[in-house]
């Protein structure tokens, strides 16, 4: 089974969150939903964690020449 993209797994959270808010489901469906949704809450936590990770930024090289360095966020 592929793993969702992130794009697709915000799109089913965003549906969960329609469908309980709608509050028609009963209670049993209400807690796989909020089960789905966590499970995908975590995921994408996970996903934009690891593209953190490989944030870099190019800078001008001591020869001039660019480079790879990690970016870091300036407010930190």
């Amino acid at each position: 089974m592929d793993t969702p993209t992130f794009e697709k797994s915000m799109a089913r959270l965003e549906e969960i969150v329609a469908l309980l808010e709608r509050g028609d489901t009963t209670l049993e469906e209400s807690l796989k939903l909020f089960e789905e949704g966590s499970a995908l809450i975590r995921s994408c936590s996970g996903m934009l964690e690891k593209a953190e990770q490989v944030v870099v930024k190019l800078v001008k090289g001591a020869d001039g020449e660019p480079e790879e360095a990690v970016f870091l966020d300036e407010d930190r």
